[in-house]
């Protein structure tokens, strides 16, 4: 691929002012148009040391209103960012809608120069190439435009303007060791790089290989790009690809689809004194397991989702009451904020999951996109249909990276709830609990059974299952749980060991 770029290409100097000045004049109207119809842009560039990135970066802003891009240098990974997936430090940086994010390094540092330089291990690059492009083409379903670039050098010209910034008072302090080495390794880094483009160059987010021995071509080449990635991506909002033909609401499952929530014995209880003894047993162990998952830097994450009233929040009480507080936390999300709505939906539980050695326990999650936004019409059929998949890949990074996973659905008959809405209802100090939400959820019960249960069967994979709990006995469920979380962790410990 590499081999077939021309990198004898020249620009002369006028026609480079006249074409710059007309692309920049271009761009800058087009960073009007982004932000009017809330399109964000993401600008990728990668290539050789000294390929000229740098002085590609000032001349791409220049016409451009600073209030609405946002330049991300990115260097080597800090100890905070390395106590989570590789890629979570990325989703922190994305641009809000209307705006443009431009990296300077990438997501790509880490299949290339950290794979160099054995940063990485080699049988995880399957599997971070997997991720990235997951990663990108979520992004490009949400509606966000993506321009990658790789500025290629050639051997001699590399090394040559490495010479000169080295011997230059202002630029010597931008080279770095690694620079040099990728001179040295030149075909061993070119081979590594070739590789990278060929399994990460997607329908939704081609590589754009550029020619960069002359730089003012090179310049010219990515901005006009740009500027066609950008101006193709504000036509598509012009003529949307029309939504997947809305079917009626499902209310009851198909004989072919498998009930789960029919299959659990909701008889099933736990006397008190039995309860009392083994939950405060499980609550001694998993405690003890909170300092084995600090020491091993294992991070775990426990999701509850559940019907209205299931128990959720005392299963969490229950679950949390003898852990130290220093290394776990609860996170309760309802509807997204506005600020939230600026980015892809998993934005905001991107922000918050667990680092290494520490526990995140999810009060609602993800899921909600499977099933408040599919029922209630916050998201359009070919929005929730699609975000199976995006959960599973969320997921797999997530075990992939050595999270210990578990998802809890908390399962009750709806006598039971109607039961607990009463008796909210008639105590004064529980009456907060109870919403006119919780009666409409309640009426839509034969929509949410078939959403749930087509959950449970899309997303329940070997490395993240989901455990149904038996919730109508309080008793039974809590201890379920914990004792469902200690397995859980155990397990990975003894994989690790």
């Amino acid at each position: 691929m590499l081999d077939t770029l021309d990198l004898k290409l020249t620009l002369n100097k006028e026609t480079y002012q006249t074409e710059s000045e007309a692309l920049m004049r271009q761009l800058r109207s087009l960073q009007k148009s982004c932000w009017e119809q809330k399109l964000p842009v993401i600008i990728v560039l990668e290539g050789w040391a000294a390929a000229g990135k740098g002085t590609l970066l000032q001349k791409t802003i220049g016409y451009m209103d600073p209030r609405g891009f946002e330049v991300h240098p990115i260097l080597a990974a800090t100890p905070d960012e390395k106590k989570y997936p590789f890629l979570w430090r990325f989703w922190h940086k994305l641009p809000a809608k209307g705006s443009i994010g431009i990296f300077y390094h990438s997501w790509y540092t880490h299949v290339l120069e950290d794979r160099l330089f054995e940063r990485v291990k080699e049988g995880q690059i399957p599997l971070l190439m997997r991720d990235i492009n997951a990663f990108e083409r979520q992004l490009v379903d949400s509606g966000l435009a993506i321009a990658k670039f790789w500025i290629h050098l050639s051997r001699r010209e590399m090394k040559k303007r490495l010479k000169k910034y080295a011997s230059d008072e202002l630029e010597s302090w931008r080279v770095r060791p690694e620079d040099w080495q990728q001179a040295k390794r030149y075909d061993e880094y070119a081979a590594l790089a070739e590789e990278m483009l060929t399994y990460t160059s997607t329908g939704h987010a081609p590589w754009t290989l550029v020619e960069g021995d002359c730089q003012r071509w090179a310049r010219i080449k990515v901005l006009s790009q740009v500027v066609g990635t950008i101006t193709e991506a504000l036509d598509r909002l012009k003529f949307p690809v029309s939504d997947i033909p809305s079917l009626p609401p499902q209310t009851e499952l198909q004989p072919t689809e498998p009930n789960f929530l029919e299959k659990v014995d909701l008889t099933l209880q736990l006397p008190k004194n039995d309860y009392r003894q083994r939950l405060g047993e499980a609550q001694v162990k998993l405690r003890q397991l909170q300092l084995k998952i600090f020491q091993e830097k294992i991070p775990v994450l426990v999701i509850f989702e559940g019907w209205d009233a299931a128990g959720k929040g005392g299963a969490i009480k229950r679950l949390t009451n003898t852990l130290d507080p220093r290394s776990y936390k609860v996170n309760a999300f309802a509807a997204p904020t506005s600020e939230e709505k600026k980015y892809h939906y998993l934005w905001r539980f991107w922000q918050h999951i667990p680092g290494a050695g520490t526990i995140g326990i999810f009060d609602r999650s993800w899921y909600g996109r499977v099933l408040v936004e599919r029922i209630e019409g916050f998201a359009s059929e070919l929005e929730w249909r699609r975000s199976y998949k995006e959960i599973n890949e969320f997921e797999a990074q997530l075990t992939t990276a050595g999270y210990v996973l578990v998802k809890f659905w908390l399962h009750i008959s709806l006598d039971e709830q109607l039961r607990r809405f009463e008796a909210r209802q008639n105590d004064p100090f529980k009456q907060y609990k109870l919403t006119e939400e919780d009666w409409r959820n309640r009426d839509k019960f034969p929509l949410y059974n078939v959403a749930v249960n087509q959950m449970i069967a899309r997303t329940s994979t070997p490395a993240s299952p989901w455990s149904i709990v038996p919730g109508n006995d309080k008793y039974y469920a809590r201890v379920f749980v914990i004792e469902t979380v200690i397995n859980a962790i155990e397990g990975a410990l003894k994989r690790r060991n």
